[in-house]
């Protein structure tokens, strides 16, 4: 028979989700407005992949072989790192784990934890902050507005974002100081 006690692990997950499910909530009770899920669905699009590779392409264009070269090296590492946490956690995504929810648009995976959206718009907000250091305000807000954004199209717990940023900081972190 299982204890029905829950163990320290459990009950610090339980007030993580608690917590997360109340903020997701919070943030949802803002989506009456439909400008706002408009915004949203755009700044989520612009971190779609499409801008990374243009902005890749754009830096081997102009000769920035390094910045190429650390662009191309940290998605690797970002993208690899991301799924196999994704796999890892399978924590399910807000319509999945809240009864009755629907969230704005459909998501290209199954999974939510960590947000690939989030960790890659702040793995280049970082990089490119290294370089341009007068944009680190516009590129940081830009990277929050996405990890913002997905938590308003429904598809991603707070959490999720947190990590994410987490992920994508570290990950610029070890590409400009180690490689």
């Amino acid at each position: 028979m299982a204890s029905p006690i829950l163990s320290t692990g459990q009950q610090i997950l339980a007030a993580i989700h608690q917590f997360d499910v109340a903020a997701f909530y919070w943030c949802l009770r803002r989506k009456h407005r439909q400008l706002l899920i408009q915004a949203s669905y755009w700044v989520s699009k612009s971190a779609d992949g499409p801008l990374y590779l243009l902005s890749g392409l754009y830096f081997a264009a102009i000769g920035n072989y390094h910045l190429f070269g650390l662009l191309s090296a940290g998605f690797v590492l970002e993208r690899g790192i991301y799924y196999v946490l994704k796999n890892h956690f399978k924590r399910n995504r807000p319509p999945a784990a809240l009864p009755g929810f629907r969230s704005v648009v459909q998501p290209s995976d199954q999974f939510s934890f960590p947000s690939g959206h989030t960790s890659a718009a702040f793995f280049m907000a970082a990089v490119l902050s290294s370089v341009f250091p007068a944009l680190t305000p516009v590129l940081f807000a830009w990277a929050a507005g996405v990890g913002a954004s997905r938590v308003m199209l429904g598809v991603h717990f707070p959490t999720d974002i947190v990590a994410g940023a987490s992920l994508g900081c570290s990950i610029a972190f070890v590409v400009l100081n180690y490689l």
